[in-house]
């Protein structure tokens, strides 16, 4: 279960590196002029905020102190603009950095989806789906944040800062020095609880993974969920990892919640103090009431970009642990590597060899030992044995979603490691047991967008393998929607698509992959049996089968046991030698007998 397999999540990276931003900044790099465009939005924004308080102090000390209210109409006229000219610059650069990070954001997905696309299917074995989608999703609107709230706005919050700190010291730089004495309390008091907010938000991103890694995994097998009752067990397994996850985000919440209220008292502490002194020197005539209005307001304001340097200091450690993930997501390598000069296959006649092949998933045990045959075009061969024998292994080497770890698997001679991996799927069709079907119409089910093949070639496919009959009683027949996985259509209508698609691609080697005839009624195993039967005419053909009924008819017979190939011949021929096959021909007549 997805539960206990999540420990790779863990991040122990710091909260800043350097490495991973500069790497994450060439990402940026091609919209640098939205970029320079949105931090000269936001200085002008900062200096619109600085002039706001001055005008203030201007007025109070020049028009309302020496009773002059003639004075004050262009005054509030000029704080007026001053705030409408602040609205513009903040409405513009919301926009410009909002799609300055929709168009980061676009690359980084559309780079994310086309990498994992190539990843070979060990690294799916590996890695539960939720944990994939988190990446593609969560991990990117965290890089996202900090792109469109993080970098530019630490960028103005500095700017500002050092334009407070310079006023504060024109207007009175004894005031001013009272207020940085408070700073090293703040820095302390930011930097404990920062450290306790780092270690809690590692751990909720870690338990949100988890979550959608079992999510995914349920609502995906939800039928055996439903048929084996463990509706309940796996809700109190929900409730676990859901309660692990709100645990964790309070206690993010708590240091979060801890730190403005510091933040607010440590400013009011300055405030105060700026009052006590402040407002003695102004009754002593050392200062003017409107400086000291406009310094204090300059002081609540100095405090405001800290805080909020302190709340991008969540962002960027968030967008820290998010592009750690990423970035080890696209460093991810392909275990199954197309070569620097493939060679092109050209005409494929379909004669398929495997010269003494050993192959094993892992370092535990080989799932194929010595296993050598040869098998001419158009023939076509049935693998049987028991489960674990190693026939479902066979069809991945040939189609080389795996690499063979001694001896080779040779397409009409060539080596398969030797081929691009495009070119050779491109001549092979496979059909499943469970046939995976797609959201979008029959049609494009069928061509799975290929726009290659016309709608008058999908239509004759689809003749061809008995499945025009069922598509035409559908309410928008070819343009019928499919639900998620095909749902609403019986597993014999699916399957009979997925021999439509075969014939649609018209490779020359086709796979048939776990029983595909099964799980059907008797009217349309027929119809699927005479797909078959037209689908291996004229192509090379490789058949996995528990049914030993199914493959009497195929040209060769291949017994598997334990990894190794035991015994080849026709049906009848196996069954002279009253060996393996014929034990296991008996076996499975006798439980039909029994069952019927």
């Amino acid at each position: 279960m997805a539960v206990g397999i999540q420990h790779e999540d863990e991040i122990q990276g710091r909260a800043y590196d350097g490495e991973l931003m500069r790497r994450f900044l060439t990402y940026v790099f091609p919209y640098k002029r939205q970029l320079g465009l949105g931090v000269l939005l936001l200085l002008g924004t900062s200096l619109v905020d600085l002039a706001g308080p001055f005008i203030v102090g201007m007025a109070i000390d020049d028009y309302i102190r020496t009773r002059r209210p003639e004075g004050l109409l262009g005054a509030t006229v000029l704080y007026l603009l001053v705030l409408i000219a602040g609205f513009v610059f903040r409405y513009l650069q919301t926009f410009v950095t909002g799609a300055l990070g929709q168009l980061v954001m676009y690359d980084l997905r559309t780079q994310l989806f086309r990498h994992v696309q190539r990843l070979s299917l060990s690294f799916f074995d590996r890695n539960p789906v939720g944990r994939l989608v988190t990446r593609l999703t969560n991990d990117v609107d965290a890089l996202n944040e900090l792109l469109t709230s993080g970098i530019v706005a630490i960028i103005g919050d500095s700017f500002t800062l050092i334009g407070i700190a310079i006023l504060m010291l024109y207007l009175n730089w004894q005031l001013a020095l009272i207020t940085f004495c408070v700073l090293p309390i703040l820095v302390y008091a930011s930097l404990k609880i920062q450290v306790r907010m780092r270690a809690a938000f590692r751990q909720t991103r870690l338990r949100l993974a988890r979550i959608n890694a079992f999510i995914a995994e349920n609502v995906t097998g939800m039928q055996v969920v439903q048929l084996f009752n463990r509706e309940r067990r796996n809700f109190d397994n929900f409730t676990h990892l859901n309660a692990d996850y709100r645990e964790a985000t309070m206690r993010s919440t708590f240091y979060f919640a801890l730190f403005f209220p510091i933040v607010g008292m440590i400013s009011a502490l300055a405030f105060g103090l700026i009052i006590w002194f402040g407002g003695g020197r102004v009754v002593a005539g050392a200062m003017s009431l409107g400086a000291l209005v406009a310094f204090l307001q300059y002081v609540e304001r100095f405090f405001l970009p800290i805080r909020d340097l302190s709340e991008k200091y969540n962002v960027l450690q968030s967008a820290m642990a998010s592009s750690e993930r990423i970035f080890r997501l696209l460093d991810e390598e392909e275990d199954v590597r197309d070569p620097e000069r493939p060679v092109r296959l050209g005409t494929v006649h379909g004669e398929v060899e495997f010269d003494h092949v050993w192959f094993r998933y892992n370092e535990d045990a080989w799932v194929l030992r010595d296993v050598s045959f040869k098998v001419q075009p158009g023939e076509s061969v049935a693998f049987v044995g028991a489960t674990g024998a190693g026939k479902t292994s066979i069809i991945s080497l040939m189609s080389r979603f795996y690499d063979v770890q001694k001896g080779r698997v040779l397409v009409d001679g060539v080596d398969v490691r030797d081929v691009a991996q495009a070119e050779l799927r491109g001549h092979i069709g496979v059909v499943l047991q469970d046939p995976f079907l797609f959201s979008g119409t029959i049609a494009s089910n069928i061509r799975l967008h290929n726009q290659n093949i016309s709608d008058e070639q999908v239509r004759q496919a689809a003749r061809y393998v008995n499945a025009d009959a069922f598509i035409q009683r559908l309410p928008n027949g070819y343009d019928e929607e499919v639900r998620e996985r095909g749902a609403g259509l019986s597993v014999g209508q699916k399957q009979l698509l997925s021999f439509a698609r075969a014939i649609a691609f018209n490779p020359e080697i086709m796979l048939v992959l776990d029983e595909a005839t099964s799980s059907v009624d008797t009217e349309t195993e027929g119809l699927i049996q005479d797909a078959l039967q037209k689908l291996m005419k004229g192509r090379t053909t490789f058949i996995i089968a528990h049914r030993l009924s199914t493959v009497q008819n195929v040209d060769r017979i291949i017994v598997l046991h334990k990894g190794r190939i035991v015994e080849q011949g026709n049906h009848q021929e196996l069954l002279a030698q009253r060996g393996y096959y014929y034990r296991l021909y008996e076996l499975q007549y006798r439980n039909q007998v029994v069952a019927g």
